[in-house]
């Protein structure tokens, strides 16, 4: 029923002449969002000013969006409440300068009563306490008693502290008397009897930096309505995880911990219902479990899910079954779901096998904690942190473990810990928006428009200068330091998809004039960066000059897409990208994949990629409509913005995809290519780094040289069983040394309470396997050992039924020498360098020794 009422929504406004746009990508386009929040965010720029003039007038669309980080965050009350989630669909319709009050009210209303079909006796409105227009045309529509006007508080709406703003108004239904009693429970009140399900945003003000309202003049309509709500609503639940939406999850998780879910005490059940559908969509998307940033914000949503099953009494992998539901539940709309299906759920099930490997003995930690706590105390910000850091628990899974009992945490001493922690990941993100934010782009873009391309052509073009920029990207008239320069026309092609930015040269009456170091785009515009020799002039013409590199950038970025499709076909289709850098001497290839590839695997890829190399294809360049190129089977990529014409690169039937990136004609320029390095990115992302064309000649001249090399260090042409021979050699030496470790004269210095204490410099020999074969010839003993190489020091010592900790004890030596050390309680390690400090680092090795083993226990 909730595809209904999507595919009620989106048909009813096509029919009055809105034009449906697909959700966007749940990684937005936009530096200053973490996540797509709103309905409204792919019409951003259109709402800011930055598009002037759009293409469209009206559009509609059934937008994901997530609150799970950042600004806007409702993570910690999911499960809690009736209607907070970490992903849902924002249902909505936007004007552009097109209708404004008049139509989107009326529009609302039929939507609301005729195609929903709630009756007009449930149905309420607010509208801004000013807004007597918004007032009077409700008015033609429902009873004047029913419309409430409030204030800024409640019904005026702002993007931010200045931009476009306005009042608006919100509709709400009544859901009756008979389980809502509060004294809240009024219209207007904060209770839940009168619930909203749709704002309209009127769209009319920009308020300056003095905080006064201005006129737009072209007022716009932004409109909102929460999938979920409706769906709960029109089924006559009070509550969203109740409707059909959630409940075949709940019942899933039911079903795998054999306990019946009941409303009062099922939490646990609803925040992995709700969690799993944000997991799948964000893998689904190509977010990947990381450290830090969107992938962190993903492993926290998974981790709170399971830790709720792990309440449940699970405690192996259950939620990537959940995760398979909503891929079929949903699938049917959202494609790509039932596409990944298989990888989505793998990735997810080895990201819970990793947490399940410390969850049991981190909840052992906070459960002692919690039992030792005194009344009215803070828990330990050290034990908050040994979570997080040790065992793998966002703080605000700690947060949500102890809001059951009231506790707070003491977030100062968190902060601390984090504070101290060296080298530690921040828990910072990075938007995908442009790069600049400051400067004359926008007046440049409202002036000229966008420049034209014609690279794809040409590698030398003769062009006017439109507009020159200095390093803080203001315009000026003339350039004779650094800075940008905008061209009328330019073949210089700007990074994008993955490949680096042209450089080049340029001239004037023949003479150089200027290097070109880079090429990007920015709002739209096409613009180089110079470093000009003399004086460059608005509105001369130049002689563009892109670099040779060229070539050999578009010989890597055809490989990509051979690579791809190659990977596709021995892997699996599950294969998506997840990024790519391309440059004149390498590439590299990020996809998702949950496991290392083994050397069969990659050679039959490289295999592949030569074929199709070999098979001398020539490239072809489509333009098309959009929808075409998806029916065709073009691979388009998640997050890239997409006109509704694109152009398609295809190799045949090997490979098609949406690409505006430059390559080479036919797959035979691109030369040799070999696959240099196979790692992994993050969980569920591998990274292949590979070499073609001039630098893949390089590599394989290098590659036959370091062979020849090594047959003349092995005096023989079967490196292979020169290096058989080697590691035989190798295995009997160390047999041999391990043997004389056991002659080394290893008599005890001292005995203390029955333990053995054993303190030598030693010369030569394997620290460890010495420590190790001591401790098996003594019952008690404690051993440090310290061995010199020039100026540099080891240091190690074993214990074994001693009450002495081998970690605290090298430790303290270490510091004598001017070093660090550390380790487990039986065997630690380190090191130092002040060489005149030994004897008496061995002195105090004793001592601490002693002094540690007669302690009272």
């Amino acid at each position: 029923m909730s595809i209904d009422i999507r595919n009620k929504f989106l048909k009813f406004f096509k029919s009055k002449g809105h034009q449906i746009y697909e959700s966007m990508p749940l990684v937005p386009d936009d530096a200053s969002l973490l996540f797509t929040n709103a309905g409204m965010v792919q019409f951003k720029d259109i709402f800011t000013g930055k598009i002037p003039t759009p293409e469209i007038k009206r559009a509609t669309s059934a937008q994901l969006c997530i609150r799970a980080g950042g600004k806007h965050n409702d993570l910690e009350n999911v499960g809690y409440t009736a209607r907070h989630h970490t992903l849902f669909e924002m249902l909505g319709n936007f004007s552009f300068g097109d209708y404004f009050k008049k139509d989107a009210i009326s529009y609302a209303w039929e939507f609301v009563t005729k195609e929903l079909g709630f009756s007009e006796n449930v149905l309420y409105v607010t509208v801004h306490q000013d807004d007597d227009e918004a007032f009077s045309l409700w008015s033609e529509h429902i009873d004047p008693s029913r419309i409430k006007k409030m204030g800024d508080a409640d019904n005026f709406w702002q993007m931010g502290d200045t931009g476009p703003c306005g009042p608006c108004s919100e509709i709400f239904v009544d859901q009756g008397d008979e389980f809502f009693h509060s004294e809240e429970d009024y219209f207007g009140g904060d209770g839940d009897r009168f619930l909203e399900i749709w704002n309209l945003v009127f769209m009319q003000y920009e308020r300056s930096a003095d905080g006064k309202l201005h006129p737009l003049p072209k007022p716009s309509i932004d409109t909102g309505m929460g999938l979920e709500r409706v769906q709960a609503l029109l089924e006559g639940k009070r509550n969203n995880f109740d409707s059909s939406i959630f409940m075949p999850l709940i019942q899933e998780v039911s079903k795998i911990t054999n306990k019946t879910y009941v409303y009062e005490n099922g939490a646990s059940f609803r925040v992995i219902a709700d969690h799993a559908r944000a997991v799948a969509f964000l893998l689904a998307q190509g977010v990947n479990f990381d450290k830090e940033g969107r992938g962190y914000v993903l492993r926290r949503i998974l981790r709170r899910a399971v830790r709720h099953g792990y309440l449940l009494g699970l405690n192996e992998p259950f939620l990537y079954l959940i995760v398979e539901k909503v891929c079929d539940q949903m699938g049917g709309h959202y494609q790509y779901l039932s596409q990944k299906k298989q990888i989505i759920s793998e990735q997810c099930k080895n990201e819970e096998a990793r947490f399940f490997e410390t969850i049991e003995s981190g909840m052992e930690m906070f459960k002692k904690e919690l039992e030792s706590l005194p009344k009215n105390t803070p828990f330990s910000g050290e034990i908050a942190f040994k979570l997080y850091d040790t065992y793998g628990f966002p703080l605000d899974l700690t947060q949500d473990m102890l809001r059951e009992k009231k506790i707070e945490i003491d977030i100062e001493k968190f902060e601390s810990c984090m504070q101290e922690q060296k080298k530690r990941a921040k828990a910072s993100w990075k938007g995908s928006g442009d790069e600049v934010k400051n400067g004359d782009f926008l007046e440049l873009i409202n002036e000229f428009g966008s420049n034209k391309f014609n690279g794809y052509e040409h590698f030398h073009f003769t062009s006017k200068v439109l507009a020159l920029l200095d390093e803080n990207y203001k315009r000026v008239k003339e350039l004779k330091n650094n800075g940008y320069i905008l061209f009328e026309t330019t073949p210089l092609y700007p990074e994008s998809g993955g490949a680096i930015g042209d450089t080049g040269e340029l001239y004037k009456d023949g003479n150089k004039i200027a290097d070109i170091l880079d090429t990007k785009k920015y709002f739209g515009l096409n613009i180089s960066e110079i470093h000009p020799f003399g004086i460059i002039k608005v509105n001369e013409m130049l002689d563009i000059y892109v670099s040779s590199d060229r070539y050999e950038i578009s010989k890597h970025h055809s490989a990509t897409h051979l690579l791809h499709a190659s990977l596709r076909k021995i892997l699996g289709s599950h294969i998506s990208q997840a990024g790519s850098l391309v440059q004149s001497t390498r590439l590299r290839f990020d996809f998702s994949h949950p496991k290392p590839l083994n050397s069969e695997e990659i050679q039959s890829i490289e295999e592949e990629v030569n074929r199709l190399i070999f098979k001398s294809i020539q490239t072809k360049t489509e333009l098309l409509p959009i929808q075409e190129a998806r029916s065709k089977g073009a691979m388009a990529l998640f997050g890239e913005k997409y006109g509704d014409i694109v152009r398609v690169i295809s190799f045949d039937e090997d490979s098609c995809e949406f690409c505006g990136g430059i390559h080479v004609q036919n797959t035979a320029n691109i030369g040799g290519f070999y696959i240099t390095k196979e790692s992994g990115v993050s969980s569920g992302v591998r990274r292949i780094e590979a070499v073609c064309g001039k630098a893949g000649y390089e590599w394989g001249k290098n590659a036959i040289k370091t062979l020849e090399i090594a047959k003349e260090t092995l005096k023989t042409q079967d490196v292979h069983l020169g290096i058989l021979k080697l590691k035989e050699q190798i295995k009997e030496l160390k047999e041999k040394n391990s043997k004389s470790n056991f002659l080394i004269d290893l008599e005890p210095i001292d005995q203390v309470e029955g333990v053995n204490i054993i303190i030598k410099k030693i010369q030569s020999g394997n620290i460890k396997e010495i420590i190790d074969n001591t401790k098996n010839t003594n019952e008690k003993v404690a051993i440090f050992l310290l061995q010199q190489e020039e100026q540099k020091i080891s240091v190690a010592c074993g214990v074994k039924n001693a009450p002495l900790k081998a970690g605290e004890w090298v430790k303290e030596v270490a510091n004598i020498l001017g070093g660090q050390g550390g380790g487990r309680d039986d065997f630690a390690s380190g090191g130092g360098k002040n060489i005149d400090k030994i004897q008496e680092a061995l002195d105090f090795a004793q001592y601490f020794a002693r002094k540690k083993i007669k302690e009272p226990a």
